[in-house]
């Protein structure tokens, strides 16, 4: 009986004490003091995810770009002139295929993979078995492609980006935009271009490749994404992202990241970076860093996700890490 009273004496006593904690520490400290935030919220923290390693599979010869087909992860293999083919449930390599002259980017458009090449082509690979139905040309130096429902978008040259409908291969225009671009995306109406010479982003009307805007971001913007209402591109060179409202263009923010962002893409939730440490997870909300990933030490180029993991072109070592 004592025992019992004594363990209901502690019992009142600790809960008294929490909630005399929890009442000062909704208190101001003194005159004119912001509240005192809760302690126990500690316990509700999402703690950051740093040194975590991904679980890797081997592709071809410098991965760069890295693209999800719906059950598959495809990479542009730079070093041998190949795109690799990768299950996405278990990483199984599916299939290894010829495509164009050092291939930096691949792009799905629902049914077939198109991979650009440096040597000044994109060539269409059937994405049930990687047949080539066709090589068509385009500027100098295609680089990360988009599609838009019914066109696929390349930048390419010194300020141009070719749209090419994508039932044919026809093409439907070459349109100005600024200096050296780099990668587009697409917002549902428009095309946004991430302008790697001019430290800016164009953004084109779909429709017709009227240009609606130019707007300036940081050094170098090299990859770009939409999350369903903000653009956001890295900056390389400035070790930055920045993140633009689609609707106008407003820079809504710049957060730093670790040194050279270079690919960039949308989970849902978060934005993913690759760059020249490995893989960064931001909150989208406010560009927070929440999380860090590292392979031996390898930089990453390309970043795709899969509708459940992300997936990073680990460019030296040859694979693809799945996070």
């Amino acid at each position: 009986m004592k025992t019992r009273v004594a363990i209901g004496v502690c019992v009142v006593v600790v809960v008294l004490a929490m909630a005399n904690l929890l009442q000062s520490a909704q208190q101001p400290a003194g005159p004119g003091a912001p509240p005192l935030s809760n302690p126990l919220k500690v316990a509700l923290l999402k703690w950051y995810k740093a040194n975590e390693v991904p679980t890797t599979f081997q592709v071809g010869k410098l991965p760069y770009g890295v693209a999800f087909d719906g059950e598959n992860i495809w990479t542009a293999n730079n070093g041998d002139d190949t795109v690799s083919k990768v299950r996405a449930n278990d990483g199984t390599l599916l299939g290894t295929f010829p495509a164009g002259n050092s291939p930096y980017g691949v792009t799905y458009d629902g049914a077939n993979m198109w991979v650009s090449a440096l040597g000044g082509t994109v060539t269409k690979l059937r994405g049930s078995d990687g047949k080539n139905l066709g090589s068509f040309p385009t500027g100098q130096f295609p680089t990360w492609m988009t599609f838009d429902g019914a066109n696929i978008w390349i930048p390419n040259g010194l300020n141009v980006i070719t749209k090419l409908r994508a039932s044919d291969g026809k093409n439907l225009g070459n349109f100005t935009v600024g200096s050296s671009p780099m990668a587009a995306a697409c917002d549902g109406s428009d095309i946004w271009v991430a302008n790697t010479g001019d430290g800016t982003v164009s953004k084109l009307r779909a429709s017709d490749g009227t240009v609606l805007g130019t707007f300036k971001v940081g050094s170098t913007p090299t990859g770009i994404a939409f999350d369903g209402a903000y653009i956001w591109v890295t900056n390389r060179y400035s070790d930055s992202v920045s993140k633009l409202r689609a609707s106008d263009g407003t820079v809504m923010g710049t957060f730093n990241v670790p040194v050279g962002p270079y690919g960039i893409a949308f989970d849902g939730a978060n934005v993913w970076v690759a760059g020249a440490l490995g893989a960064t997870e931001l909150r989208a909300d406010d560009g927070r860093i929440i999380g860090e990933f590292y392979y031996r030490g390898n930089a990453t180029i390309g970043i795709a996700f899969d509708g459940a993991s992300v997936w990073v072109s680990w460019v030296n070592a040859n694979v693809v890490g799945k996070l």
